[in-house]
C-alpha cells in the first residue's frame, strides 16, 4: 500500500505538468520564409536602387561641374569664380542632404514593413496560444515571451512590489529589448 501511495505521489506532479502547456517558436526560421517578408525585401531593394540611381546622377553632375571648374578656374574673373565655387558648394550640400534623406527613408520603410510583419506573426501566435490553451509562448530567437495567457498565469507584480518595498502607484516601466 505504501508503494502504491508513493507511486501516485510521484506521478501526480507529472500529470499536473502534462496539463500545463508551454510552447516556443523561432521567428528567425519563420519570418524570412513569409511571402510578406519577400515582398517587403523586394520593395525595399527597389527603393534602394532608385535612391542609388538618383544619387549617382547627382554625383556625376557634381563631378563634371567640378572638373569643368578646375579647367577654367585660372582664367575666370573673381566674381564668376566665386559664383561657381558657391554653386559647387550648394550642389555638394544638396548631394549630402539627399544621401541622408534616402538613408532615413529606407530605414523608416524597413521599420514599417518589418514591424507590420512582426505584428502579423504576433497576431497568429496569440491566436494559437488562445486556441490551444498555452500559458506561455516564447520566441527562442529573441528570448522574448510572445504570448501570455493571463487567465492561466499568475501576475506577481504586486507581490514583487511588496517584497521590493515599493509602495503606492509607481509608474510602470516596460523593459526594453
Amino acid at each position: 500500500m505504501k508503494k502504491f501511495l508513493l507511486a501516485i505521489l510521484m506521478i501526480a506532479p507529472l500529470s499536473i505538468m502534462a496539463q500545463v502547456k508551454f510552447a516556443h517558436f523561432n521567428s528567425a526560421d519563420i519570418i524570412p520564409n513569409m511571402k510578406e517578408y519577400t515582398a517587403a525585401q523586394t520593395e525595399i531593394q527597389n527603393m534602394q536602387k532608385q535612391y542609388e540611381d538618383d544619387l549617382k546622377l547627382m554625383q556625376d553632375e557634381l563631378q563634371k561641374k567640378y572638373e569643368d571648374y578646375q579647367k577654367e578656374a585660372a582664367n575666370l574673373l573673381e566674381g564668376v569664380r566665386l559664383r561657381r565655387e558657391q554653386e559647387l558648394n550648394e550642389l555638394g550640400q544638396r548631394y549630402q542632404q539627399s544621401l541622408q534623406d534616402s538613408q532615413t527613408a529606407l530605414q523608416k520603410a524597413t521599420q514599417e514593413k518589418m514591424g507590420a510583419i512582426g505584428e502579423l506573426v504576433m497576431t497568429v501566435v496569440k491566436k494559437i496560444g488562445e486556441n490551444e490553451g498555452y500559458i506561455y509562448i516564447v520566441d527562442i530567437s529573441t528570448g522574448t515571451i510572445s504570448f501570455v495567457n493571463s487567465a492561466l498565469s499568475t501576475d506577481i507584480t504586486e507581490l514583487l512590489k511588496k517584497e521590493l518595498g515599493i509602495t503606492g502607484n509607481a509608474t510602470s516601466v516596460t523593459p526594453t529589448k
